[in-house]
């Protein structure tokens, strides 16, 4: 009984732990500003896909001319993936469709992008895509990325 106890012990613990430290590193991007929810999808096809499937939820964050995106299910410091601004176009916006508005935050706007020949879409809130207009946001991003960042067509 005292070993089940001490297992269940050690297994909560490990669980509070892990928690803290996806807490923690979350905290640590955050830290220099800049960021915002963004959901990727890396390798699109061309047809739209509005299944839900593929989605990965992660958070972005403006580092001068690059957008650095991390998962939020990763212990990993580093980005997953590194946007550069010259490198990325535009070529779409849209509304999430069918299950895709079940597997994206509510108020997510689509953007099809071709960054360096690979199709991508990133979801964002409205507020994210246009610079951030609201009290929070005001502050946060780099004064090198007045505007929108991902105007249409070549950033």
């Amino acid at each position: 009984m005292v070993l089940a106890l001490t297992v269940c012990g050690i297994v909560v613990a490990l669980v509070v732990l892990g928690l803290f430290v996806f807490g923690l590193r979350r905290r640590l991007i955050q830290r220099s500003g800049g960021t915002f929810d963004c959901s990727l999808r890396w390798d699109v096809p061309e047809k739209t896909d509005t299944s839900g499937k593929g989605w990965s939820y992660g958070v972005a964050r403006y580092n001068g001319d690059r957008v650095e995106w991390y998962r939020v299910f990763s212990y990993a410091y580093r980005p997953r993936r590194v946007l550069e601004r010259a490198a990325i176009e535009v070529a779409g916006r849209r509304l999430p469709d069918g299950e895709e508005e079940m597997a994206l935050l509510s108020d997510a706007v689509i953007l099809t992008c071709l960054h360096r020949g690979t199709r991508l879409e990133l979801a964002m809130s409205e507020d994210a895509l246009t610079g951030g207009s609201t009290p929070k946001a005001r502050g946060t991003r780099p004064r090198a990325l007045s505007g929108s960042w991902f105007s249409s067509g070549r950033c």
